[in-house]
């Protein structure tokens, strides 16, 4: 984050206080929050407010297993594109449902995706719409020691 939203206040303890109590439950009311950070729900709305408009929040999203929608393991794909086609790459990427995020990174691969599929023939699937735009490597999940998380927020 750029030192001067640090520097202007918009990151003051309090605000560093709201992220955390956020990222550890995105569906805190605003009431709860002011309680938990000391402040009323209206001051607590107004803060939010200003740090979603310099998008220091970026989103709410609810965390939604795959398993129990049927999808059996997950797998990272990296793909290292043929000439001319990173954009391409990129593009299937987003049209892919099954592709949760996508990076693109330095190195010999341009692209580390993670994915969520029903079985080794629905992985077989994906990684076929990737391979004529380049060299992929799959590597299948097999479990999360450091599952997402919120970014650190102390210094």
């Amino acid at each position: 984050m750029p030192a001067d939203r640090r520097d202007n206040g918009a990151l003051d303890r309090t605000n560093l206080q709201l992220l955390a109590e956020l990222q550890a439950d995105a569906r805190l009311s605003q009431a709860e929050l002011g309680r938990r950070v000391g402040l009323s729900a209206p001051a607590v709305a107004e803060r939010l407010t200003r740090l979603e408009r310099d998008e220091v929040i970026t989103g709410y999203r609810a965390e939604v297993s795959p398993a129990a929608l049927g999808y059996a393991f997950g797998a990272v794909l990296r793909i290292r594109p043929a000439p001319r086609q990173i954009p391409k790459v990129a593009d299937v990427a987003r049209e892919t449902p099954e592709v949760v995020e996508c990076h693109r990174v330095t190195g010999e691969d341009c692209f580390w995706m993670k994915l969520h599929v029903r079985s080794v023939g629905h992985l077989e699937q994906v990684i076929d719409r990737f391979t004529p735009y380049g060299q992929t490597t799959t590597s299948i999940i097999q479990s999360s020691p450091v599952p997402r998380r919120g970014v650190a927020l102390g210094d």
